[in-house]
């Protein structure tokens, strides 16, 4: 098995960074739902509030390295152009070494480019910047998030936002990468 440069930043984007972050959030949702009185004595809520302050963090940080590798590390592959001697008009073996112009080649690919790859490369942020504001609220409020629901539910909501975001990108990278892999 022989696995080029670019294929293993992309597995480290979206099977390790990404992964991490999309299995973790259930962790997450369920400490944060948890957070109530009548499920948790207040030595629980301690005990969760802290293991879930630092789980907060831990995902945060995956999801910002997944966004950051696959802009910084993978989308420059993915985007590079072809010389001017190669037909962009025409999905042939030479324009599979240059994926979006590949899929643009074609009425029948080109919308993983036109809203897959769109998404990825601007909608994909948002998730890290809801990630970010609910590791900040777990740190901000605590212990408090047990006997205030509202803030609880505001932080859920933004956590399930972020999930959906990074969860339909990861889709629509694996879709992508099916498509036109980067060889």
């Amino acid at each position: 098995m022989n696995i080029t440069d670019r294929e293993l930043w992309t597995l480290i984007h979206g099977m390790g960074f990404g992964a991490l972050f999309l299995l973790a959030f259930a962790g997450g949702l369920a400490g944060l739902y948890s957070l109530r009185p009548q499920l948790v004595t207040e030595a629980g809520v301690t005990e969760r509030v802290s293991r879930l302050r630092w789980g907060m963090v831990v995902m945060a940080v995956c999801v910002w390295l997944t966004v950051i590798v696959g802009t910084y590390v993978v989308y420059p592959w993915y985007r590079a152009a072809p010389p001017e001697t190669v037909d962009r008009t025409v999905q042939s073996e030479t324009l599979t070494e240059y994926p979006r112009y590949w899929l643009l080649a074609s009425e029948e690919t080109a919308q993983y480019h036109e809203f897959g790859m769109e998404w990825k490369e601007h909608v994909a942020w948002i998730s890290p910047l809801l990630a970010t504001v609910v590791a900040f609220g777990v740190f901000r409020y605590g212990k408090e998030l047990s006997t205030r629901p509202q803030a609880r539910r505001i932080l859920i909501a933004m956590f399930l936002l972020s999930f959906a975001v990074a969860g339909i990108a990861g889709v629509l990278g694996a879709l992508i990468t099916k498509a036109s892999p980067l060889t």
